[in-house]
Parts: C-alpha cells; sequence; structure tokens
C-alpha cells in the first residue's frame, strides 16, 4: 500500500503560497510532502536515513532536477546545515512502506528476523533485546508503549531472547500488548525521540524570519516533546533569560487534527496532530 501524508492539506494551507520559498522536508518517506512543496514553486531539501527511499528520490528529482536536493541522514543531522528556509516540516513516526516490506521486521503480521531499524544498519530489536537488562526493557516497554506488566513481560522475552517478529509475538501473553511492545522496540531501536529532540534544537537557527516549522506527530511522547518545547518558544513567562518586555521569539500555530474524511480515507492519520510555530524574528 503506497503511504498517504498524513494532513497534508493542512501543513499546505498553513504554509501558504510556496513559491520561490525554500523548504525542508525533515522526513522524505515517499516523498508526498515534497512532490506536494516542488509543485507548489518551492525548492526542497530533504531528509531521510532509509535507503528504501532512493527509488522515490531519483524519480523526483528526474522530474525536479536542482529544485530538490537529498541528504540520506537522520533529520537530526540538520543541525549541520548552513542554510535557512522559509519553512521545515517533520511527519513522525513509522509509514506504510516500512511496515509493508515483511523482511524488516517492523510487523508482527509477518514472520521475519526481528530487525526494526529504519536505517538497516547498527543495533537491531533483536541485538537490543539481547544486550538489555530486564529493568532496561521493561523500562523501555513501559515509556514507548506503555505496556502493562512491563517487568513480567520484559523477563519473559529476555530469557526467550527472540529473533524472529513471530518468536517475539507469541511471547506477549495479551493481544493488547503485542502492537503497543512491537512500538516501544521500533522508538528504542532508532531513538525516534532522541532524533526529535536534536532536531528541534535546530530549528530556530535554520528559519528565515517569520519561517514556520509545522511537526506532524503520531505518538504521545513525541506529541509531548514537541508541544512542551513550542510552548517554550513562544512564552517568556518564567524564563530568567528573556526580559518581561521582550518580544516573544516565536508564534504559536493552532493545533489541527486530521477531519472525518481524512480518517475515512486514511485510518493511519487517526491519533495525529499538527502542532506548528512561527519565527517572530
Amino acid at each position: 500500500m503506497k503511504h498517504i501524508p498524513v494532513l497534508l492539506d493542512a501543513v499546505m494551507n498553513e504554509l501558504g503560497d510556496l513559491s520561490n520559498c525554500h523548504v525542508l522536508d525533515a522526513t522524505f518517506g515517499a516523498g508526498g510532502y515534497t512532490r506536494a512543496f516542488l509543485d507548489a514553486g518551492a525548492s526542497v531539501v530533504a531528509f531521510d536515513r532509509d535507503p528504501n527511499v532512493l527509488v522515490d528520490v531519483d524519480d523526483i528529482k528526474k522530474e525536479f532536477g536542482n529544485r530538490f536536493n537529498f541528504i540520506p541522514q537522520p533529520f537530526s543531522k540538520m543541525s549541520e546545515l548552513d542554510d535557512k528556509f522559509d519553512a521545515i516540516v517533520f511527519d513522525l513516526g513509522i509509514s506504510s512502506m516500512q511496515i509493508d516490506i515483511p523482511e524488516r521486521g517492523f510487523s508482527f503480521r509477518s514472520d521475519a528476523p526481528l530487525d526494526m531499524r529504519m536505517s538497516e544498519t547498527g543495533m537491531s530489536a533483536a541485538d537490543l533485546i539481547a544486550g538489555s537488562t530486564e529493568t532496561e526493557l521493561a523500562q523501555i516497554l513501559r515509556e514507548y508503549g506503555d505496556v502493562s506488566k512491563a517487568t513480567v513481560l520484559a523477563r519473559a522475552i529476555i530469557q526467550a531472547n527472540p529473533k524472529t517478529t513471530f518468536e517475539l509475538r507469541d511471547l506477549i501473553y495479551n493481544p493488547r500488548d503485542i502492537a503497543p511492545v512491537f512500538q516501544a522496540l521500533r522508538i528504542a531501536v532508532n531513538d525516534e525521540m532522541g532524533e526529535v529532540k536534536r532536531a528541534l534544537v535546530a530549528v530556530p537557527n535554520l528559519l528565515k524570519q517569520n519561517g514556520k516549522c509545522l511537526v506532524v506527530t503520531f505518538h504521545s511522547i513525541e506529541d509531548r516533546i514537541v508541544k512542551n518545547i513550542f510552548r517554550d518558544w513562544t512564552t517568556v513567562a518564567g524564563n530568567p533569560h528573556i526580559p518581561v518586555a521582550a518580544s516573544v521569539p516565536f508564534k504559536l500555530i493552532r493545533a489541527v487534527v486530521p477531519n472525518d474524511t481524512e480518517l475515512e480515507n486514511n485510518p493511519r492519520a487517526r491519533s495525529a496532530h499538527m502542532r506548528g510555530v512561527q519565527k517572530s524574528y
């Protein structure tokens, strides 16, 4: 199934006229956001650490040429850019195409090696389990999956040391915990929350005056990270480093959730939120 960009209409409506604008697409994926920005007249720099996106990258490069530049790195590497953007957009979480390739080990619906690496390099989910203590694994399950009886389940997983998705799935005695366990391991393997924090730190220096940063989130933890960082950027109360009379460095953009039509056409959108800020200096 082709990945459908979530809240794309809301993102495009918020960004407005993109003619001759410079946009950073932090999460290229299947290129849905990037193509929309390019079609609207922008030039785009896009990041993605997943090597499987290169087919779509090549297609877009052939069509749009020098208006499109792709960087095959995690989006936290945007901190190394010497560039300024009119907009920076993140579509966080996992894409449909990653789930739909069984051998990548993201899904519990197909038997495959327990991998889950977005970049296809580094530590796999099986490696993570093999190298964790019961306490460490329980913390991952609790923090990233809100898994019930995380300590008991972590002990069972450590003892069994599963190497495939079905081996892990069959250890989870509560069916309601299967998806959260897989989600928690995926987030930990890819350091997804760390990536978000490191990337957002770089945003203020990369945005032009009046530039906008929009983030589409799917998980309550990443949404809370974004919400708290944006709140810090858009308030001066309680910040001893900003005089009370000073202007607020960013303006908050109203949060958006999918409408009924989008939810009907794309069930993946059900937990999505779009949050944003506009640079005011």
